[in-house]
């Protein structure tokens, strides 16, 4: 179907927030919350829609992306390095302190990078990308794959300036992953254990002059949902790259779509205040927020746990 007849379904705001660049969202079915970063913020927040119970964590540094661990900790990317973090109380509410055990050192010799997008593949290791925050945006960034039996490896993709898009298919077998400026999310032949990519091709090319590919998540369907940075949307794609669904109405930077609740049925989208200006702002005024809705049915997957078990 051509991208001109979809119908757009419009997010409404779900929780107000003012996050600089809100990032990194997902379901947590243990704590019944949605969990994101504001990486600029350098903060950790967690929400229940049901009660409104809030929870936020300052960090010692900008924390790019994270997720849940089989023993009940966090797996956290930091700007430079790779920590497990413990929380006092993980169904606390307002301000939480966090105590950290570092686990690796990122890309220590490069002063421009830090760590971005990432998650856990279906193993249960944590793979991410760095970006270079540098104003000229070379592509100097890349992948890596993280687990307490192997330690940090970097994946044989090409360097990146935004890596984004980290996401894995139903089987494990498929990553797909982008560099944000190319405006195109590419797809490879993933080998979990040895840490292999092999096949690498273009999944979809994002063709709105507007829109950026940012963060991105697969539904129990195969599809792969994407942010799109600077036109306030999300948009399914199916497992051939093929436009389904469109959903606006965000704030314009749409950074990061997770599928969750209580009955795997529900969109949620984190979006941020970075890069607007006053006016963008005003007319704008919930980025930051984050924005959802209910689908028609539930399409959730459940996110892999880190493997966090003694090897």
């Amino acid at each position: 179907m051509p991208s001109e007849a979809l119908s757009v379904n419009n997010l409404q705001l779900a929780h107000a927030h003012s996050a600089t660049l809100g990032e990194g969202i997902q379901w947590h079915g243990a704590s019944r919350r949605w969990w994101w970063t504001d990486i600029e913020g350098a903060q950790l927040h967690a929400w229940s829609a049901d009660t409104g119970a809030a929870l936020s964590c300052r960090l010692p540094d900008r924390l790019g992306c994270f997720a849940h661990t089989r023993s009940g900790k966090l797996i956290l990317g930091l700007a430079k390095r790779l920590c497990l973090g413990s929380l006092t109380d993980p169904l606390a509410q307002g301000a939480i302190n966090m105590a950290l055990q570092q686990l690796a050192a990122v890309d220590p010799a490069e002063s421009r990078t830090r760590v971005n997008d990432g998650r856990c593949d279906r193993r249960g290791y944590f793979v991410f990308g760095t970006m270079n925050e540098a104003p000229e945006r070379r592509p100097i960034g890349s992948f890596y794959q993280y687990s307490l039996k192997h330690g940090l490896r970097r994946l044989a993709l090409p360097a990146v300036a935004i890596a984004n898009s980290v996401c894995f298919s139903l089987d494990g077998r498929t990553m797909y992953f982008c560099d944000t400026l190319s405006r195109v999310i590419q797809q490879c032949d993933y080998d979990a254990e040895a840490a292999q990519v092999s096949n690498i091709r273009p999944f979809v090319a994002v063709s709105d002059p507007h829109a950026w590919p940012d963060g991105s998540a697969i539904d129990a369907e195969g599809c792969l949902w994407n942010a799109q940075w600077g036109a306030g949307q999300v948009v399914r794609y199916s497992p051939a790259g093929e436009l389904l669904q469109r959903f606006g109405g965000a704030a314009p930077h749409s950074s990061c779509p997770a599928l969750g609740g209580p009955n795997g049925d529900e969109l949620m989208l984190t979006t941020a205040r970075a890069d607007l200006n006053r006016e963008a702002l005003a007319a704008a005024p919930q980025s930051g927020s984050l924005f959802g809705l209910r689908l028609p049915q539930p399409l959730a997957v459940t996110e892999t746990l880190f493997d966090d078990e003694p090897v």
